[in-house]
């Protein structure tokens, strides 16, 4: 059976009327942002220490990040300075939500928004698993004036071509992909043309897999100019008593500040 991202390439090519504009024109400076997924408020002040320009806040990472306690959300406001895009995501799994789980996304966003939050990372899809595009739209007009990100509901949609040019109609001001696949370096060819046909309409943000030792060769392959990393490093319980027969506390990662300073370094560094 086709999947979306080995179908991708085809659809693009198959599109007609894109203007595609050469890589080397798109990157013109060879600063970049580096955009930590952060599951906690110490890997929020890690990201900033390593140089970071956005933090993607979430909850729950085994589940692929969820929407911060309101609690965790106004901390992580008062202790970072850069830019604060919490993910809006009431589960996890699929990108359709009800009624309900829409009302409670739009509260989610009012909250962001009353705390001064920079913007929001979120995504939506109909039953067929495309872009539910006028959903996103009044996504993005609730967060007002805040940004939005289009999150991997993107990477989950079966056209990624046609779902580029939903999330421009949608209004989202960048998009997170790995191009479809699991992670982002198994994708540099899908991730170029998105590069490509993005051009300066939306911003093209690799992440997924994303880490220190495979960042050059992303940044060198798509020239793009943010990236997105979770920068993360298994915490050990420093707690004096354990009790080994209790395993479902789940595990602490945080974001490495070393690990941030060399993506960002090492992406910089690959760029023309």
């Amino acid at each position: 059976m086709e999947t979306p991202a080995s179908s991708f390439k085809l659809r693009v090519n198959d599109l007609e009327g894109r203007k595609r504009f050469p890589i080397s024109l798109i990157a013109m400076s060879k600063q970049v942002t580096i955009e930590v997924c952060a599951f906690n408020l110490e890997s929020c002040i890690n990201a900033e220490k390593g140089g970071a320009g956005r933090i993607e806040l979430c909850g729950n990472p085994t589940e692929g990040g969820t929407t911060p306690a309101p609690g965790v959300l106004i901390q992580a406001r008062k202790i970072v300075s850069i830019k604060l895009h919490p993910i809006i995501r009431p589960r996890g799994g699929y990108y359709f939500y009800s009624a309900d789980e829409i009302e409670s996304i739009h509260q989610d966003i009012i909250f962001c928004k009353s705390i001064a939050c920079d913007g929001i990372s979120i995504g939506a899809q109909k039953m067929d698993g495309s872009l539910d595009v006028d959903l996103c739209k009044r996504f993005v007009e609730w967060a007002y004036p805040m940004k939005a990100t289009l999150n991997k509901a993107f990477d989950l949609s079966p056209n990624l071509g046609q779902s580029l040019e939903d999330a421009i109609d949608a209004g989202f001001e960048r998009i997170l992909t790995s191009g479809g696949k699991r992670a982002a370096i198994n994708a540099l060819d899908i991730l170029s043309e998105l590069m490509m046909l993005a051009a300066d309409r939306i911003i093209i943000m690799p992440g997924c897999g994303l880490r220190s030792h495979n960042v050059a060769a992303i940044a060198e392959a798509t020239q793009a100019k943010e990236y997105h990393s979770a920068a993360r490093v298994d915490i050990a319980n420093p707690l004096t008593h354990q009790n080994p027969m209790v395993h479902d506390l789940g595990s602490v990662f945080n974001a490495s500040t070393e690990e941030v300073r060399s993506i960002k370094a090492n992406a910089e560094a690959a760029l023309f």
